[in-house]
């Protein structure tokens, strides 16, 4: 059982990874089809992030009253179903309801699959998060890859869609045997308050979520501004961060069975902040890349283990815990860019970038709270 589950885990972070990916490359398509100014966009694209905030806290009280089977399943169905809504929706409005729908199903898919993560983390008795969130950013990559390959060949972005909405379908149907039918708790209210400890891991993530976010969102910006880059070329800041990421979290298991907790979580942190301070003071656009680089493998392994961390915290259910600190975390992506563009704003954006350095080496020293780290 224990083998079919950890399988099963991995398939619904690879379909979930993929499904959430599959939107990036019909933005312009939507924005073009509904002839949405810049700022009206960004409106309707903040939906998504609403459906995922609001559905978030309440799903760890429903995974412990139901299961992780029945909100996966109820959850992925959703995604795959409004998946192809997002490419159909012929308004503004309909298409903002079909991302906060989306938002919300992605989300509770997101915390769902977690839950079962840190269950069965502890019944097989060994490392397992980095591995579980890796196929999750394979599937990310595949997805937006995918999507974009098919839309470069013609194929319409409806059909896309459908395509990687069928996709996503048969890996959870593939999964769902090994699904978790019960997690160990009942009768919790939908929305409990982060207490204790889980606040702390929380606030962790925030910082690590806000630090993947503005990486995404203001990397580019920040090359495209280095002399002799080209504009075109920009986009491998984040790449870089990405495959950084991915290489970080497959080798991550078995680091941090070999090194624990502490050190890993000490030395991600670390790297994090190392490779932020890279990319602010680097003469060169190509030790900038190296400096994304180092940001991504540093911050690979460190949300897996706030997550193990969340699970093995007593001071709340660990399918609650999931829930907040996935919440808050999410924060994090959503408010961090618009924080990173005030900065920028008011003072530079390198400011900005020093700004999340010094933060990563807040998390490093969050390695030294046992209630974080557990025992090395």
């Amino acid at each position: 059982m224990h083998v079919t589950s950890s399988r099963s885990t991995r398939l619904a972070f690879f379909a979930n990874g993929i499904a959430m990916s599959a939107w990036a490359p019909l933005v312009p398509y939507a924005k073009t089809r509904l002839q949405l100014e810049p700022a009206h966009l960004g409106m309707i694209l903040l939906c998504l992030g609403i459906g995922s905030m609001l559905a978030m806290p309440a799903t760890g009280a429903l995974t412990a009253r139901f299961g992780c089977r029945k909100v996966m399943t109820a959850s992925g169905s959703l995604v795959c179903a409004i998946l192809p809504m997002l490419a159909l929706a012929s308004s503004p409005l309909q298409l903002a309801l079909a991302l906060f729908l989306f938002g919300a199903s992605i989300g509770t898919m997101d915390v769902a699959m977690n839950v079962q993560a840190v269950e069965v983390e502890k019944h097989r008795g060994i490392p397992l998060m980095s591995g579980f969130h890796g196929m999750y950013s394979v599937g990310g990559f595949a997805g937006a890859a995918g999507v974009t390959l098919l839309l470069a060949n013609g194929v319409t972005p409806a059909a896309a869609c459908i395509a990687v909405a069928m996709l996503a379908a048969s890996l959870l149907l593939a999964a769902r045997s090994g699904m978790l039918a019960a997690t160990g708790g009942n009768g919790h209210a939908l929305f409990v308050m982060p207490r204790g400890r889980v606040i702390v891991i929380g606030l962790l993530c925030f910082a690590v979520f806000m630090a993947e976010g503005a990486v995404l969102d203001w990397s580019a910006l920040l090359l495209a501004g280095m002399p002799g880059f080209a504009t075109s070329e920009a986009g491998l800041g984040y790449a870089a961060f990405a495959i950084a990421m991915t290489t970080g979290r497959f080798g991550g298991d078995r680091i941090v069975r070999r090194w624990g907790n502490v050190r890993v979580l000490l030395c991600g942190g670390i790297c994090a902040a190392a490779g932020f301070f890279t990319a602010v003071l680097a003469p060169h656009a190509a030790v900038v890349l190296a400096g994304f680089a180092l940001v991504g493998l540093g911050a690979s392994n460190i949300v897996p283990i706030l997550f193990t961390a969340a699970g093995r915290q007593p001071d709340m259910p660990a399918s609650l815990a999931v829930g907040a600190i996935t919440a808050i975390g999410y924060t994090g992506i959503l408010t961090g860019p618009a924080l990173i563009g005030f900065i920028a704003h008011a003072a530079s954006l390198q400011l900005a970038f020093a700004g999340l350095g010094c933060a990563m080496l807040v998390v490093a020293a969050g390695a030294r709270i046992r209630a974080v780290a557990g025992p090395a």
